[in-house]
């Protein structure tokens, strides 16, 4: 894998979207869960959207939606890709034309049977907390992240920081990562240090690999 995929979620303004950018970000995350600290609605994440250089990847995190939502909301934003983090079944996560990630929420090993069902682009690993869908800022066992990666791609989540991201693209070797709480200041409000941290040392981790491979 030449380039390690980094995401930010959770962006909420402009000016933390512009950070992430310039930070090397290859996506920008639009919660649009209402439950969520971070959910932004799809009039806020246009204007924001609308700003981003085209080969930026704009997400948009949904939990447990209807689809006329999901399609009023790519049309409204310009989403180019979808990420379903609640406990949508297969079929309710297919025939949209765009990417399509699943979060899957482990507790252990035993979670990854859910990957053998769904035909995505790749999965977001993230904490298993009863009641939640993300955000949680706790990390899991980084051995069952490396034993999904038989199933697809996988994108890392669930309590990375600038601390500990180069350990786990180290230990993990993952498509990507994804970070909310991580480099924040506030739930939805970013701190650009730790983005910039965050992003830089991810991918010096991955080059370090790449080097090795070469």
């Amino acid at each position: 894998m030449d380039r390690l995929f980094i995401k930010i979620c959770g962006v909420t303004n402009a000016d933390d979207a512009a950070c992430a950018v310039e930070s090397g970000a290859d996506a920008i995350g639009f919660n649009f869960y209402p439950s969520s600290k971070r959910f932004i609605v799809p009039e806020n994440a246009r204007e924001i959207s609308e700003a981003l250089d085209v080969s930026i990847l704009r997400v948009g995190v949904f939990v447990n939606p209807a689809r006329d939502y999901v399609d009023a909301t790519i049309r409204q934003v310009a989403l180019n890709a979808i990420q379903f983090s609640g406990n949508e079944t297969p079929d309710e996560v297919s025939g949209y034309q765009r990417r399509v990630f699943k979060a899957i929420h482990i507790t252990g090993v035993e979670s990854l049977a859910a990957l053998k069902l769904y035909g995505v682009d790749a999965f977001f690993l993230d904490t298993h907390r009863e009641g939640e869908f993300g955000g949680t800022g706790e990390t899991f066992d980084w051995d069952v992240a490396r034993k999904a990666k038989q199933f697809g791609k996988v994108i890392l989540a669930g309590g990375l920081t600038p601390g500990n991201v180069s350990a786990a693209v180290r230990l993990v070797r993952p498509y990507g990562v994804d970070v909310s709480s991580g480099v924040e200041l506030r739930p939805g409000i970013k701190d650009h240090k730790k983005i910039g941290d965050f992003i830089r040392r991810a991918r010096e981790e991955h080059a370090r690999h790449r080097a090795k491979e070469v």
